[in-house]
């Protein structure tokens, strides 16, 4: 893993101790390594050959296995897409292979991901194996933040709240992947911080494609009549996921011209959009900056409520300040 010592060792001091939990909840932003950990935990757990207590070979049948989420003793539990639902029926599934003993491990792993996204009833049931789990079942949650979850949730397990790496080592892990230093650090800036997030845009030149158009129809629509704001929000909504992926790039260029506008010494995300932030900067104040970031961060939140997204990107775009 690249980063989150601090998670590690605390992990491979539980299993040293003998003092593993029962359940674990890993909360940080999407693409900090919230999966990759909980994969790196259930190899450790089960890993046929360790190279030392509380390691993983990752060599052996078992840890090729967890690595590839096809291990017989572990379950991935997840809404089908990013932003839907996970649902009741597929808690009660996983519950009944964590009643079984272990089919080749030692432990039965079940990682549910992305946990916020859990509907009422499957919170619910849930909460009824957390409270009664099985000796050799240990469960992973992971979800953005420990306040989107049922505090009766949350107080069952042992929570690991994982932040941004420094921009600096995720530029260093993408240049030992191959990646030149001018890329490496626009990527790591894009990324916010992290590493999975800026490696998986670092291995797919579509998703950085899609994100200058993203980015292209943002400026467009700053100077678009109200009429292209409706062709334009009938147009993203259609698909949610992507709806999804849109508002969240449009919030981190407004973060950007907020902290331009404020005068903020931090770091911007978008260094290939300074000069046309700077320009957008130069024409707002802080509020209606400050307006168009709240007002994102909050449609990304509705967005997951199963409100009617054209309706949330309508009332969006409305909103924006008019620079035509």
């Amino acid at each position: 893993m690249y980063g989150h010592e601090w998670a590690v060792a605390m992990l491979r001091q539980h299993i040293l101790r003998g003092a593993l939990r029962h359940a674990y909840l890993l909360t940080g932003p999407p693409g900090l390594g919230r999966r990759t950990l909980a994969l790196r935990l259930s190899q450790a757990l089960n890993c046929t050959n360790p190279p030392a207590p509380g390691e993983a070979c990752g060599a052996c049948r078992d840890c090729q296995l967890t690595a590839k989420m096809q291990h017989p003793d572990m379950n991935i539990i997840q809404a089908e897409t990013e932003g839907g639902t996970l649902k009741v029926d597929q808690v009660r599934s996983v519950q009944h292979a964590l009643s079984l003993k272990p089919y080749q491990s030692r432990r039965r792993v079940a990682i549910f991901l992305r946990f916020q996204e859990a509907n009422a009833n499957a919170a619910n049931a849930l909460l009824k194996t957390l409270e009664e789990a099985p000796a050799h079942a240990i469960l992973l949650l992971t979800a953005d933040n420990a306040e989107q979850l049922l505090p009766t949730i949350t107080s069952r397990c042992e929570i690991l709240r994982l932040r941004p790496l420094p921009l600096e080592a995720v530029q260093a892990c993408l240049q030992a992947r191959g990646a030149d230093a001018e890329a490496a650090r626009q990527l790591a800036h894009i990324s916010g911080g992290r590493p999975g997030y800026a490696l998986r845009l670092m291995e797919n030149p579509e998703a950085l494609e899609k994100r200058l158009e993203q980015l292209e129809d943002l400026q467009r629509l700053l100077g678009a009549s109200r009429a292209d704001k409706f062709r334009c929000a009938e147009k993203v909504s259609k698909d949610k996921t992507l709806l999804r992926q849109t508002l969240l790039v449009w919030l981190s260029y407004w973060r950007d011209v907020l902290l331009t506008v404020s005068g903020a010494d931090l770091p911007l995300s978008n260094l290939d959009q300074v000069e046309a932030i700077q320009v957008l900067a130069n024409r707002l104040d802080l509020s209606a900056a400050h307006k168009a970031v709240s007002d994102l961060g909050n449609a990304v939140d509705q967005l997951e409520k199963n409100v009617n997204p054209r309706l949330l990107t309508e009332a969006l775009l409305m909103d924006w300040p008019s620079l035509a």
